[in-house]
């Protein structure tokens, strides 16, 4: 059973299933990005959900205005220093998606096997038999038998929440189509998906550019996630914030939700710094029985990249209910099997009952399905994929973790400037944790000094296994031996404040003094 990304021993296998979860200071190696909105945005269920795991708060500006996002911002800053834990921002933009415009609010009830038109005229009111739509073009890009979803909040996959179209007929501007399922449509805004068809719209949209130019530039946002078809949406976008000099070190997440996206991957892998499966979109385009074959695919291209990749739409039905179903749960820890770096929710956080409840069971789950993963070969076939001659910093990385493995560390603490080393190590995924010391530099822009090293130790907040902090900026990026000790002391003793280093536990210690890059093993006292 070598093969096999699951270890079987027995021992094991059963230990884990009678064994009750126990808590920890780190929930679990893989990440959680929890969406903040109507149900997620006080200081006190924020600071909750930072307790229960998670590490990334993403801003869906696909509903809800700069203002309403900034003062959920705040929040989650007082919750940061609050509860004393690091979490990164992401600010996810619209892109070329289509709308569904309810003037109205009111609820629309879609028969079965009858018609209903989709009009660009949006001074026309939401009925039962015709929906105004943000977009003049649909009728130039759709035929007649291609299909189209609509529903809110991306798709829940409910039969009753979401409505399948099949297009009947294109007469001038509308487009006439066949309900296919009896569904209710309530709120204001639903999301309109036209599988396997594109859509002639930028992929950052003159609204994306603005809250960028604006709300992003203000807030020095960690992550950008971006609607991406073609690599080249990649480039524009990063040629379009690094004129902003607080967005210069953002990084970009391209989002995959469609056949092109799918199409172009290796291309849109090289440029971006990071990849988020939309399985919500994807599962559309796709056929249901091809999603996990392109999930397991493309997870490993973006492990053996040592990009992080995000797997998103886990516990759709932890929106209303407390517990996930057997077979989501069953669908988390097989995304953490498949090497995900980070689970992200959706609309079980940003309007779901129970966001606290939901990113503590995710988090459960990813613990459980990390101890029975199977480090041995997936290092194996991470260094035969990197093949020889590994350069330095590859070399440096999987030399460390094997390393610690083979002496069982505790933690493996890694001093950083840019956090490349770091996420060399958590490439190999070692199976203990990494914490990653940032060590600020001084920069000057000929007109005041700043520190950098808070955007890189926030960005390992979405890497599996990372857990950074953030070393005293007066202590220079090459440092000497006698601030190396006096910044590995401040490592060592915050690991042991949160219960992961303890007495003659073995650390493995992964730095660059001067030119060379060094491992070294230590083995701690009493």
């Amino acid at each position: 059973m070598q093969s096999s990304p699951l270890l079987l021993e027995e021992p094991i296998r059963m230990a884990s299933i009678l064994e009750p979860s126990k808590p920890s200071f780190f929930p679990a190696m893989t990440k959680i990005i929890g969406t903040l909105g109507s149900e997620s945005r006080s200081v006190d269920i924020i600071t909750r959900c930072l307790h229960a795991g998670m590490s990334v708060a993403r801003f869906d500006f696909s509903w809800g205005d700069p203002k309403y996002h900034q003062e959920t911002l705040e929040n989650l800053r007082a919750a940061i220093k609050s509860s004393n834990k690091l979490c990164a921002v992401m600010l996810d933009t619209v892109g070329p998606e289509l709308q569904v415009v309810n003037t109205t609010d009111r609820p629309i009830t879609l028969e079965e096997d009858t018609f209903l038109v989709l009009t660009p005229d949006q001074t026309k009111e939401a009925t039962s038999n015709l929906l105004p739509v943000n977009f003049s073009g649909l009728a130039k890009d759709v035929k007649k038998g291609d299909t189209i979803f609509i529903g809110k909040y991306l798709f829940t996959g409910s039969e009753t929440t979401s409505v399948w179209l099949e297009v009947n007929e294109v007469d001038g501007e509308d487009v006439s189509c066949l309900i296919k399922n009896s569904a209710t449509l309530s709120g204001s805004l639903y999301t309109l998906h036209v599988s396997q068809i594109r859509i002639d719209l930028p992929t950052l949209t003159d609204k994306d550019k603005e809250v960028i130019r604006t709300w992003g530039v203000k807030n020095k946002i960690d992550f950008l996630a971006l609607y991406t078809r073609h690599a080249e949406d990649v480039r524009h976008a990063r040629e379009f914030i690094s004129t902003f000099e607080g967005l210069k070190q953002t990084h970009i997440f391209a989002k995959i939700e469609n056949i092109e996206g799918l199409n172009h991957f290796d291309e849109i892998l090289r440029e971006a710094d990071g990849v988020i499966i939309s399985r919500g979109n994807l599962g559309i385009d796709l056929p249901p029985e091809k999603v996990f074959l392109f999930q397991k695919a493309a997870i490993y291209k973006c492990n053996m990249a040592g990009k992080p990749v995000v797997v998103t739409r886990v516990v759709d039905s932890m929106t209303n209910n407390l517990r996930p179903t057997r077979a989501e749960a069953t669908d988390v820890a097989n995304a953490v099997l498949d090497g995900s770096d980070a689970i992200l929710l959706g609309a079980e956080t940003l309007t779901g009952l129970y966001p606290v409840e939901t990113i503590s069971i995710v988090g459960k789950i990813c613990a459980e399905a990390e101890k029975v993963y199977n480090q041995d070969l997936y290092f194996k076939k991470t260094v035969k994929h990197v093949g020889e001659p590994m350069s330095h910093l590859e070399s440096i990385a999987s030399s460390a973790v094997r390393a610690a493995i083979k002496v069982k560390a505790s933690v493996i603490i890694c001093f950083t400037s840019s956090g490349r080393a770091a996420r060399l190590l958590a490439k190999y995924r070692p199976t203990m944790p990494v914490i990653s010391v940032v060590i600020p530099q001084l920069k000057t822009n000929q007109l005041r000094w700043t520190f950098t090293g808070a955007f890189q130790a926030r960005q390992s907040l979405i890497v599996r296994g990372l857990f950074p902090m953030l070393a005293d900026p007066r202590h220079p990026a090459e440092f000497n031996s006698g601030t190396n000790e006096s910044i590995l002391k401040a490592a060592l003793d915050h690991g042991k404040a949160f219960g992961i280093i303890k007495p003659h536990d073995r650390i493995v210690i992964c730095q660059k003094v001067g030119d060379s890059s060094v491992v070294k093993i230590i083995e701690l006292d009493d």
